[in-house]
């Protein structure tokens, strides 16, 4: 039974855990109420772990026991670059662990399960970010009409690492370990700034010159935010660390990155939620319902919190304090309403059933033979 119902589990589930675990580190995150919402952050942080444990668990069976459909997955341009899911979500929960996890398990702990979560989402979204393009190029077939925000997704996963990442930089021997791990940081947050610059022009141009997406696609939309949220939050991060472990004037020069990058990278941001809000409420109103897609409401915006408060930090401008928090509103919103649907969805067994044959119309009646001749 358990075995038939993963069948159609796709690494898109991730989403779930990413969006469950940022609900809990960005709430630690915000200036004003961080301290008061520590339990309770603490609380949605361990749920993230739970998911994460059974979604690693079911994706196990389903590899094991559905091969056929796991490889089917990979050739299919829509699924494939979910596969970064798979980083981002090890990440998250090892970010987690840091930012409140702690409080429960000790920070002894805390370092090493985001040690390992670390490591190995870090390695899961290197290889994503080379192979979901890889496969692109050569196995999928393509065209620039088709883009979707859902391509980026394997590209953000480095930036993910690139932020997390200097949480562990004052927990390594000082020195070289944590000036290599500052700047591999650093390297990755390179790596996928210049590749997301390469794939949004795409998705940018297919959303003003092509057709609008499916209604079921529209909430991916918000999956812009991910790499400018994730990338504000980097460079504010590299600057939290960056004195002391790197040699001047380079730690200065982390601090104006933090700034002169972070604040129109964020009002870029802000543009693009707008832009991506009006197309959600169009969509609704033509019929729009639940699909797990609605979990890209949740991570990206996340990382507008965090990108946020390392502006309030590096500014001191209250004004990022508070639009963290009006952020954090959103973020809040958007996952009880995917939770609850996934919820539904799950108990009725929609989101597990296999995709339903699509009906086809009976030909018309021509006068042409079945050679195509014409009588």
């Amino acid at each position: 039974m358990v075995i038939a119902a993963v069948r159609h589990l796709g690494p898109n589930w991730y989403a779930s855990v990413m969006g469950t675990a940022i609900v809990g580190s960005a709430g630690a995150a915000l200036p004003p109420l961080g301290d008061g919402l520590r339990p309770a952050c603490a609380a949605v942080w361990a749920l993230s772990c739970v998911l994460l444990l059974a979604l690693l668990g079911a994706r196990a069976l389903h590899w094991a026991h559905h091969r056929d459909q796991a490889r089917a997955h990979l050739l299919d341009p829509a699924a494939a670059p979910f596969y970064g899911c798979l980083s981002m979500a090890l990440l998250a929960v090892g970010g987690g662990a840091m930012a409140v996890g702690r409080d429960w398990i000790g920070t002894g702990a805390a370092v090493v399960l985001d040690g390992v979560l670390f490591v190995a989402g870090t390695v899961v979204g290197l290889a994503a970010a080379v192979a979901v393009p890889y496969l692109m190029a050569v196995r999928h077939r393509t065209e620039p009409g088709q883009a979707t925000p859902v391509w980026l997704l394997p590209l953000v996963a480095p930036m993910v690492s690139a932020a997390l990442g200097p949480a562990l930089v004052p927990h390594l021997p000082a020195g070289q370990p944590r000036e290599s791990l500052l700047f591999a940081c650093f390297a990755m947050f390179g790596l996928s700034l210049l590749a997301t610059l390469l794939m949004l022009p795409l998705v940018f141009a297919r959303l003003i010159t092509g057709e609008a997406l499916p209604l079921a696609l529209t909430p991916t939309l918000f999956l812009v935010l991910g790499p400018l949220g994730q990338s504000t939050t980097a460079v504010g991060r590299f600057a939290d660390v960056a004195p002391g472990v790197v040699p001047a004037p380079y730690d200065q020069g982390f601090g104006l990155l933090a700034v002169l990058y972070g604040v129109p990278v964020m009002g870029f941001a802000l543009l693009w939620l707008g832009l991506a809000t009006a197309h959600v409420v169009r969509a609704r109103r033509h019929g729009m319902g639940f699909a797990m897609t609605w979990w890209a409401f949740t991570f990206p915006v996340g990382t507008c919190v965090t990108g946020s408060a390392a502006l309030a930090r590096h500014t001191g401008l209250a004004g990022y304090d508070w639009l963290a928090v009006a952020l954090y509103g959103v973020l809040v919103a958007a996952w009880a309403a995917a939770a609850a649907g996934t919820v539904r969805g799950l108990v009725s067994g929609e989101l597990l059933a296999g995709p339903r044959p699509v009906p086809t119309a009976p030909r018309p009646v021509t006068g042409r033979t079945t050679s195509g001749a014409v009588r």
